[in-house]
């Protein structure tokens, strides 16, 4: 037996005897580690097989607790959606404007906010390596390096790909202006005004900005809460519409947190390839996984170069720096020239700070206690949704990510809701935003990225009156 068993089963023993009594405090990590003589990672991997078996939970900021028993949760949220099918011609950036300017107010608890925490990454560390890689940047290398990006930042970055066993060349990688700029370029590329591009339903609002930006038609496809798009109804609509493309999140899906399964991503790879159809991936959540391994990519199963992997730093560390990647295979030339003729270059000292950073490792020191962080914050924040909402509310369970997609009762409007948290100094973001029809009006995303302190649950608490006052 490892010796972080032979603790975990001593905790486990004095819980049992009631020695340990719910609600009780555990000793520190450093305390554990001082008072047993072993390792604080020993002590960690040993709370950690106690919080598996639900013997003990971690509150953030505070320590680890004997639990109270079962978390109480709201239901899950059990149904695919069903959109119409038909396809869209789209008009949703003004309410997407207004509703996206609320969450930006300092003063406001920013429920509805896309970002997480600034306060959960290291801004401080960042801004050293920013400070001494600028010191040496060769002037010449603006140059090299001036559409598809810092060579260093490449390679580092074609080094996580093989890492996943995805060979990807530094130069099959263009360096962009965040995520979304990686996803504006890939859909330029493949698409033309009037052509059909298929969408998730629910689906992240940007895609539905972007699609009406380039004056395209948007096709919604019934999407699963846990495991993403139904393939079925996706190759019905490719028969359909025959789509220019598709936009799709495989991994901790933008609003409801799904991810799909590996075979299921072998198996969306290989229908989009039988109709020649590229796959823009959207995939800026894929380092957020609360589990063992990062989700592969459905870059992974690509054979042919049909899919645009797009990824980003934004979500996982530095959100001010703006830089994101795609490595777009086939298409790989064109959309270099679409960067070259709209923004250039990305920026050079972000990029190198970003470079150095990752050769020197940390990275996935950080990576690991931000996943921690969320973890614990997403159930700290559920529970307490079940505790302070009507009954009859339901939730998804996101394996990753920073976002909970809250299902009402269908008397509830969203963007009333919406309209009266802002009144109480609170920002959600309302369903329809989501939908290209306008749909799923009782429903609301809400953000578990920030400490679950007493000024979010108070918010909560309060959102919770809210719905209820709308039902009676």
């Amino acid at each position: 037996m490892k010796r972080y068993e032979a603790l975990a089963d001593e905790v486990a023993a004095s819980i049992r005897a009631g020695v340990l009594r719910p609600g009780d405090r555990l000793p520190s990590v450093r305390q554990t580690s001082q008072g047993r003589q072993v390792s604080p990672s020993t002590v960690f991997q040993a709370y950690y097989l106690l919080e598996a078996r639900g013997l003990i939970r971690a509150r953030p900021k505070s320590g680890y607790y004997v639990t109270q028993g079962p978390l109480a949760l709201p239901p899950e949220v059990e149904n695919p959606s069903h959109p119409s099918g038909e396809a869209a011609t789209l008009d949703v950036s003004e309410r997407v404007f207004e509703i996206l300017q609320s969450t930006m107010q300092r003063d406001v608890v920013p429920l509805g906010s896309a970002f997480p925490s600034p306060l959960l990454f290291p801004l401080r560390r960042l801004a050293k390596s920013m400070a001494s890689s600028v010191q040496v940047l060769d002037p010449r290398a603006f140059l090299d390096d001036l559409t598809p990006g810092n060579a260093a930042l490449r390679r580092q970055i074609a080094l996580r790909y093989r890492a996943d066993g995805i060979q990807v060349s530094p130069d099959e990688i263009v360096v962009t202006n965040g995520a979304m700029e990686a996803l504006s370029l890939s859909l330029l590329t493949v698409s033309r005004p009037g052509d059909a591009v298929i969408i998730e339903s629910p689906c992240f609002y940007a895609a539905l900005q972007s699609i009406e930006r380039n004056g395209l038609r948007a096709i919604e496809v019934p999407t699963h809460p846990r495991d993403g798009i139904e393939l079925a109804a996706l190759e019905r609509a490719i028969l359909a519409h025959h789509p220019a493309a598709c936009w799709l999140m495989t991994s901790f899906q933008n609003p409801l947190g799904s991810r799909m399964p590996d075979a299921k991503k072998r198996e969306l790879v290989a229908l989009l390839a039988q109709h020649g159809i590229p796959l823009i991936e959207d995939d800026v959540y894929a380092e957020l996984y609360f589990g063992d391994e990062r989700p592969a990519p459905a870059k992974a199963y690509d054979q042919n170069g049909l899919v645009m992997h797009c990824g980003s730093f934004s979500k996982s560390l530095a959100p001010g720096y703006r830089v994101g990647w795609v490595a777009p295979g086939r298409y790989f030339r064109e959309l270099a020239r679409h960067k070259l003729t709209t923004s250039i270059t990305t920026s050079a000292p972000a990029q190198a700070a970003l470079a150095a950073y990752l050769e020197h490792g940390g990275y996935e020191r950080h990576l690991r206690q931000l996943r921690r962080t969320l973890k614990e914050q997403q159930e700290a924040f559920v529970e307490a949704v079940a505790r302070h909402f009507p009954a009859g509310t339901r939730a998804t369970r996101p394996t990753g990510g920073y976002f909970v997609w809250i299902e009402l009762d269908e008397r509830v409007d969203a963007l009333s809701l919406h309209s009266e948290a802002l009144k109480h100094g609170i920002s959600i973001a309302p369903g329809p935003i989501f939908s290209a029809s306008r749909g799923f009006r009782h429903c609301i995303r809400l953000n578990y990225g920030h400490a679950f302190d007493a000024k979010v649950e108070t918010a909560v608490a309060r959102l919770g009156q809210l719905v209820a006052a709308s039902l009676a």
